[in-house]
């Protein structure tokens, strides 16, 4: 909107300039300077700059990006399947390395699609070339601090300054929502390496993450889909949590926990057979410090304002920015370069463009063969040129561009 305004004050200046120019103006005559026409030149110039800025602000991202492309599949070499998470490397460290991907997966493959989820131990790292090389397999036997339940990755995936990896856990025994357990946040280093977890009362089945980092302090994003336990969640229940966590990390200093803070709660979640469990999944922060979360239960989006700072919960439902339309159990997210929001719909194989307004202004299909339940996380590629996306119907890394 402030590139609209610019615009139309530019052009008024011009417009004012012209009719001074032509002696509409009952001021007293002044001497005209070579000066002028550049002013008015240099303003005109201003005026379609402004507007043209302000009509590709407004373009839906999604509109422009029609064709997808395979980039590699994301099956380590132990069989794990259902890639979730997907975190882009900002700078070469260890085994990191910068512009490539990180993903994790839930499953582990003698489970298959249904029986093996939250059994899933591997995260992969793959190049926009298709190269895929193996990050980190989490063994439940040596973690080096709690994790109720053992290691299933979910889309929970991050990393902290000092080359640091956080991948959630939301683990099973046999892939049913009868045998999950709270999990916790493991916290891996450069090389692949577990080094601590973050557990406790506040995390409780950690499903996604987002975190925003200046110098050596981060602020992480967890939503919680399991709070109070499966065994409560056969019939949907309003009590799931997103929870910020300010932590200190860096070169050589392990991620250090310096608050936790409930920024909104009252947020459905149940069971699912399917999906393990249907709850607050995707997240990502607005320039403003709006946080929005998708509440994949009730095909909502949620806007949690001054998320970075404040000190009490938002209730869910006083916090609803859009809900239903071409929403379908949204489950990843991510901002699109104009400020928008792209969510992946786990009830069909759409991502969908809704502005901070609330309105659906785009739809775009990125699974055309196998639909629902195959979309989960998503990253911007480099320039905004496309998204890229893990489907886990087919187990690939792909690019809508």
């Amino acid at each position: 909107m402030k590139r609209s305004y610019l615009a139309v004050g530019a052009l008024a200046l011009l417009a004012a300039l012209v009719i001074a120019g032509c002696g509409g103006s009952s001021s007293p005559s002044t001497t005209t300077t070579e000066s002028e026409p550049a002013a008015e030149t240099e303003a005109a110039t201003e005026a379609a700059s402004a507007k043209e800025e302000s009509a590709h602000s407004s373009e839906p991202f999604l509109s422009k990006l029609t064709s997808v492309s395979k980039i590699a599949s994301t099956v380590p070499s132990n069989g794990d399947i259902n890639p979730y998470g997907i975190v882009s490397v900002p700078t070469s460290v260890g085994k990191l390395k910068e512009g490539q991907m990180l993903i994790s997966n839930f499953n582990a493959k003698e489970g298959a699609k249904q029986s093996g989820q939250g059994t899933g131990t591997t995260i992969v790292q793959v190049s926009t070339a298709g190269k895929v090389s193996p990050f980190a397999t989490v063994d439940a036997k040596t973690l080096p601090g709690p994790c109720p339940g053992g290691v299933g990755l979910t889309t929970a995936l991050d990393i902290l300054p000092g080359g640091y990896v956080v991948v959630g856990s939301l683990p099973t025994t046999n892939g049913k929502t009868a045998t999950a357990r709270y999990g916790c946040l493991i916290v891996l280093d450069s090389e692949g390496k577990a080094v601590e977890t973050i557990a406790g009362k506040n995390i409780q089945g950690p499903w996604d993450s987002t975190a925003e980092s200046e110098g050596s302090k981060t602020t992480l994003f967890v939503s919680n889909a399991l709070n109070g336990g499966a065994a409560k969640g056969r019939h949907t229940i309003d009590n799931s949590t997103v929870l910020r966590i300010e932590l200190e990390s860096g070169e050589g200093q392990m991620p250090k926990v310096t608050g936790e803070t409930v920024v909104i709660d009252e947020i459905p979640w149940v069971d699912s057979e399917e999906a393990l469990v249907l709850g607050p999944t995707g997240l990502a922060l607005g320039s403003d410090g709006t946080l929005y979360v998708a509440s994949t239960e009730d095909s909502k989006i949620l806007a949690v304002p001054e998320a970075m700072t404040r000190t009490t919960a938002a209730p869910a439902a006083g916090s609803v920015l859009a809900e239903g339309g071409h929403l379908n159990e949204p489950l990843g997210m991510v901002l699109a370069p104009n400020g928008n929001i792209v969510t992946t719909n786990g009830g069909d194989g759409n991502m969908v463009e809704t502005t901070p307004e609330g309105k659906q202004v785009a739809v775009q299909t990125a699974d055309k063969k196998t639909g629902p339940g195959s979309l989960f996380g998503l990253e911007l590629a480099p320039e905004g040129k496309g998204i890229y996306f893990v489907d886990d119907g087919e187990n690939t890394l792909n690019l809508l561009h």
